[in-house]
């Protein structure tokens, strides 16, 4: 992380000829950052809804939005993956000096476990699939159009040694699950928290350009009783 004026990273900047501070643009992430990161979030966002409400969905709608959620989390792995790519091959934006060390630091490790939950989920929901039972008479095809072959080693397993692992990789996900829905909860109320309680533009740093200008050109003080 780079060095950073407090006053220049996302905040007020005096102005020599007035006691007005002047606005300056928060460091963004990469548009194509950017991108993956709400595509992804959408995403996510949609398998969650299908696994809550598939319980009350007639019944010919079940398999249909299984497959879907499974379409969905195998595309989830690849943008997760070029997402870590790009991250590792385009250094994000620092965060502003002002930010508490300890802040930072939570920060940093509740990215790594995002990107971790975002490989594992996934990973562990396709291997769950390898082990079904009945996986033969249902061949998975990514978003019924793209053939997608199971995993080989658990889709050979004897019919009892299959039914366990396939008990077990269900919990697996069901865990590694429930955690990313604790960070993301985290991960959206830090950045509330930031935007409107401390006054930082957090938002502005993962809103396309045209949003983020459109908050910077409200000239409003940001903080307490003048929130960005």
């Amino acid at each position: 992380m780079t060095d950073h004026d407090p006053h220049v990273a996302g905040g007020q900047l005096p102005e020599p000829d007035s006691g007005a501070p002047r606005y300056i643009p928060p460091e963004r992430y990469t548009g194509i950052a950017i991108a993956l990161h709400w595509v992804i979030a959408v995403m996510i966002g949609v398998n969650i809804a299908l696994v809550l409400f598939v319980d009350y969905w007639p019944e010919g709608w079940v398999r249909p939005a299984i497959d879907l959620h499974k379409s969905i989390g195998m595309t989830v792995l690849g943008l997760a993956a070029l997402r870590i790519l790009w991250r590792l091959s385009h250094r994000p934006p620092a965060f502003p000096a002002s930010y508490p060390k300890f802040e930072i630091r939570a920060a940093h490790l509740a990215h790594i476990a995002l990107y971790a939950l975002m490989v594992a989920i996934p990973l562990s929901g396709y291997l769950h699939d390898s082990a079904w039972k009945d996986g033969p008479a249902h061949p998975d095809l990514l978003f019924w159009l793209v053939p997608w072959p199971r995993l080989d080693l658990l889709a050979a397993l004897s019919p009892a040694a299959k039914e366990h692992a396939h008990s077990v990789l269900f919990g697996v996900h069901q865990w590694l699950a429930y955690g990313l829905y604790a960070l993301v909860g985290l991960h959206v109320a830090a950045a509330l928290k930031h935007q409107w309680v401390d006054g930082h533009r957090e938002l502005q740093r993962m809103l396309p350009a045209r949003r983020a200008q459109e908050r910077d050109e409200m000239n409003e003080p940001c903080g307490p009783g003048g929130m960005c």
